[in-house]
């Protein structure tokens, strides 16, 4: 006579990967909920173009929120910050970013755009951009910092490779007291920088794709469920025939 794991203890395992089946679904959908509502509001913000002041990066209080801002200042003679692992048109390459003292307000990192790096890594050069400046764009929270952690990384110029946007170990590596909570993602028409665009999730998976991941996730849960019936059935319908 074949072994059959008991009932309970089938159901028992059925029900735990039923469980993290559908958390994970749930994960990824809710992530999909956040980031459509986050194009919906960076749409918003884009179409009315509101000018805000700049300063209004320093103000914790919209550290997650979008806001159309524009005013002048200059750049600070600090090392510029490299975002390793950015891709543009499938090349990988880095998203550059210098430090911006507003006229008035908290310095803060703007993006100036993104720039290839050839395959033996050598990091590419971001031109100082010296004497007062008027920008404007997009402020949004920083790219999600992910699971990977690592300090700055000092290349020959003197710039900085980061592989996430930690903002208290940038500004300590660069010797500031402080940097605002948000990120100026610099207008596209400007003639500053390097290739851009306001894209709010540059190299991370759109809400399509949570989505995607969901179904499989839920699906998966609910093969398990079926799975467990039947062989529910089949067991009882073998003890029956076995008696």
């Amino acid at each position: 006579m074949s072994r059959r794991m008991p009932l309970p203890m089938g159901w028992t395992l059925a029900v735990l990967a039923m469980s993290l089946f559908g958390s994970l679904g749930a994960w990824q959908w809710g992530r999909a909920e956040q980031k459509e509502a986050m194009q919906a509001e960076t749409t918003r913000v884009l179409a009315e173009r509101q000018v805000q002041p700049l300063g209004l990066a320093a103000d914790r209080a919209r550290s997650q929120a979008y806001d159309w801002v524009a005013g002048e200042g200059e750049f600070l003679p600090a090392p510029a910050i490299l975002l390793d692992n950015q891709t543009h048109d499938r090349q990988p390459g880095v998203r550059a970013y210098r430090v911006f003292q507003p006229n008035a307000g908290a310095p803060l990192l703007v993006e100036l755009g993104w720039l290839p790096v050839p395959g033996d890594r050598t990091m590419p050069a971001v031109a100082p951009l010296a004497g007062q400046h008027r920008v404007a764009g997009l402020l949004v929270p920083p790219p999600s910092e992910g699971i990977a952690q690592a300090p700055p990384s000092a290349q020959p110029d003197g710039s900085l490779l980061v592989i996430a946007l930690q903002r208290q170990e940038i500004a300590q590596a660069l010797g500031l007291s402080s940097l605002a909570p948000r990120v100026l993602k610099l207008d596209p028409d400007l003639p500053l920088g390097y290739a851009r665009d306001l894209d709010i999730l540059p190299n991370t998976l759109p809400p399509e794709r949570h989505i995607g991941y969901a179904v499989q996730w839920f699906g998966l849960a609910g093969a398990v469920f079926v799975t467990a019936l039947v062989l529910t059935w089949r067991s009882r319908r073998g003890a029956r025939q076995g008696r």
